[in-house]
């Protein structure tokens, strides 16, 4: 099993050699401190200093990083991936009943009409793979994703349906897939953190940060949010009146008072504080720096469609590309506008004509920069929707037996297709996919055997997976 808790005995010894060097008068104190902080990382001591240390996985990885397109209010597979003849033939009737038995819905009567497909798909690429006309620039990159049209999930309401997503429980508290990455990881980012979000759309997700908490893990693998104007985070320049010396000063201070208390109780929450401080300091440069993309050449800014100054999806897809350039272990962006029980035609086109363009494009400049081998991007929601109707007759319910996600790049299998649902796109049938397996396939993707990754809480050794999940090895190259 990998478990990264410091033992105690190597805080103490860590702390006994630092004591030597800074009290003894022999006047090495910062040489000392700084070769503790940057030579042996891998060992004990180093992880206590410096808790974001990189750290080597269970195994060989396909995938050093990743990025998560987390599409929140769950897209109509139905209208984007899963191409379903036979339902437009039952456009407006009910559906079988053995189809709808014991089948429970978020809002509507299971015993509503059956609604065609909204949209014409066509086969693209090499691949030949199906994709809907609201997808035309993901269809110039189709060889390069696999997609998955038998996942499953176990809720079928937005909150409990994202938490499940990124944390493999509904219930709040759980670490999140960007929180147990860092975890195993740790980060190559020297003056970023090594998990960060950015949130688009009409609003945050339903699960709120408890999507990319870090749960009972160390608070050192939470991701942070970054805004999209303003500040990048909340309070990260200096209060008025305060300037950089005398920053530089308070830091030193609380750093000495921090690692006199480490060294007394031996609190791994402690160190994360200390590299919490560290790094809000080294942001206040490389964070505006990060975010102007006016340095980015005007190809690219077009090709993704992103605006400097601009708050967009486009924009944020480009900053996730400039993270993983510095190192960051993990991106999520949230868009959350997919809500569709009304609306469904209009809504989708809007979203698709916000998304489709720069996804495409972060596949493209990441394949051209050699960055696509070995990164792993993710995209999908939180559930499906239904075969029936809502709102009419343009909207869809919540649907938890069977919708679509894509993966790309860090050693996904390109243009493929996996598994199939039934001629109503109701429930999964071939190669269903559960959330734990997408989650054991990620972790071993990143390195990990996903029943190894573990943390002690409460009494027992908890993993993302829990005590389910299998790695889809048809996803792999």
């Amino acid at each position: 099993m990998l478990n990264f808790q410091i033992p105690f005995d190597a805080i103490r010894q860590q702390v006994t050699r630092r004591w030597f060097f800074r009290d003894c008068g022999i006047g090495l104190a910062t040489a000392s401190l700084a070769t503790l902080l940057t030579n042996d990382r891998t060992s004990a001591a180093t992880s206590v200093t410096n808790p974001l240390v990189a750290r080597h996985p269970h195994f060989a990885p396909k995938a050093k990083r990743v990025i998560y397109l987390f599409m929140a209010g769950a897209p109509s597979h139905l209208e984007l991936f899963d191409n379903k003849p036979e339902l437009a033939k039952w456009d407006g009737k009910l559906p079988p009943p053995d189809l709808i038995k014991n089948y429970r819905a978020a809002f509507i009567n299971p015993n509503s009409t059956l609604l065609g497909p909204k949209f014409k798909f066509a086969r693209h690429g090499d691949c030949g793979t199906e994709l809907s006309e609201l997808l035309p620039h993901l269809a110039e990159v189709v060889d390069d994703i696999a997609i998955v049209k038998s996942m499953v999930t176990d809720a079928f309401n937005h909150a409990p349906g994202q938490i499940m997503m990124n944390t493999g429980a509904q219930q709040f508290g759980r670490p999140s897939l960007g929180a147990w990455t860092m975890y195993g990881l740790g980060s190559e980012a020297q003056d970023l953190p090594g998990f960060i979000v950015f949130s688009s759309g009409k609003k945050g997700p339903s699960g709120g940060q408890s999507n990319w908490g870090n749960g009972f893990l160390p608070t050192v693998n939470n991701g942070v949010l970054f805004r999209s104007s303003g500040e990048p985070v909340l309070f990260l320049d200096n209060p008025r009146g305060i300037d950089s010396q005398t920053n530089r000063e308070s830091l030193d201070t609380l750093r000495q008072l921090n690692e006199l208390r480490l060294g007394v109780v031996g609190d791994p929450e402690i160190a994360a504080r200390i590299s919490a401080f560290e790094m809000a300091a080294r942001m206040q440069t490389s964070a505006p720096e990060l975010m102007d993309i006016t340095n980015e050449p005007k190809h690219v800014l077009e090709m993704y469609g992103a605006e400097p100054g601009k708050a967009s999806f486009a924009n944020n897809c480009l900053l996730a590309r400039r993270l993983i350039e510095r190192g960051v272990r993990c991106v999520q962006l949230f868009h959350e506008a997919w809500d569709h029980h009304g609306g469904l035609v209009g809504g989708l086109k809007e979203q698709c004509g916000a998304t489709d363009k720069p996804t495409a494009a972060l596949l493209r400049d990441l394949k051209q920069r050699g960055l696509l081998d070995d990164t792993l991007v993710i995209w999908g929601g939180e559930f499906g929707r239904t075969p029936m109707v809502q709102g009419g007759n343009d909207g869809r319910d919540h649907h938890p037996n069977c919708f679509s996600m894509w993966l790309a790049g860090g050693g996904v299998k390109p243009g493929t297709t996996l598994g199939e649902s039934d001629e109503f796109g109701f429930n999964a049938t071939t190669d269903k996919v559960h959330v734990h397996d997408l989650h054991a396939t990620i972790l071993h993707l990143l390195g990990f055997d996903h029943t190894k990754l573990t943390y002690r809480f409460q009494g027992r050794d908890f993993r993302l997976t829990d005590v389910h999940g299998n790695v889809v090895t048809k996803l792999l190259a």
